[in-house]
């Protein structure tokens, strides 16, 4: 019993901390500690020591001797390295997500799709809404569901997480610009309910690419 209790606060801990790195509450680059955590977190040593390992193992932190762990360090290189992956890998996966998905496969991106269009980008101090944040990623991953190898959607989840920290690079969200990101979501999803594979390519494709375009003209701007 007092094992599972541990590995139930494990999960939520990691869970925690995962999502805290995504929103930008610990910025990339800096340390992770685990006495700081600890106390932060309200949780022991050792539920921290298991946390952080896997958060590694998402491509969310860095682990080094005599330096610890860290969050992932961020840079257009790598970026567009991220992106190159993705798109190589999601495109794929989607594929075999339209081709096999079932019907209530259908209906559950058509409930994700709903959730993110009736979710607001901002939350009421300005900053991107983490309720738009988890319903995005929410609609990316159930996309990716139906296709049969789980291995090939941890993967293209992996990337995507990873991918998803340059949201907090950027001084301003990569969906708060002249583009219709809302139209673009849509426009995924009727090509996937659809069956419309060449399409639903295109415009994953294209979605992904735009995203990241948006926050390297960002770092650019940034930059001078």
């Amino acid at each position: 019993m007092t094992t599972t209790r541990s590995m139930t606060r494990a999960e939520e801990i990691y869970k925690r901390l995962r999502a805290d790195i995504l929103n930008g509450r610990h910025e990339p680059g800096s340390r992770l500690r685990v006495e700081a955590l600890k106390d932060s977190y309200g949780a022991s040593s050792g539920v921290i020591r298991e946390a952080l390992p896997r958060l590694v193992g998402q491509g969310l932190a860095t682990f080094a001797p005599q330096r610890g762990f860290r969050v992932v360090t961020v840079s257009p290189e790598r970026l567009q390295e991220l992106t190159e992956a993705r798109v190589f890998i999601e495109t794929h996966v989607v594929r075999e997500s339209v081709a096999a998905g079932t019907i209530e496969w259908e209906s559950d991106l058509l409930a994700a799709h709903h959730h993110l269009a009736r979710t607001p980008y901002f939350s009421d101090d300005g900053a991107l809404s983490e309720r738009w944040l988890n319903a995005h990623a929410r609609f990316h991953r159930v996309l990716l569901e139906g296709c049969p190898n789980r291995q090939l959607r941890d993967i293209a989840t992996q990337l995507r997480d990873a991918a998803e920290i340059y949201r907090c690079w950027a001084r301003t969200p990569a969906e708060h610009s002249h583009r219709d990101v809302a139209a673009e979501h849509q426009m995924i999803c009727d090509y996937a309910i659809a069956r419309d594979v060449p399409g639903v390519v295109e415009a994953l494709s294209q979605h992904i690419n735009i995203t990241t375009q948006l926050l390297l003209n960002d770092y650019g701007r940034h930059e001078e």
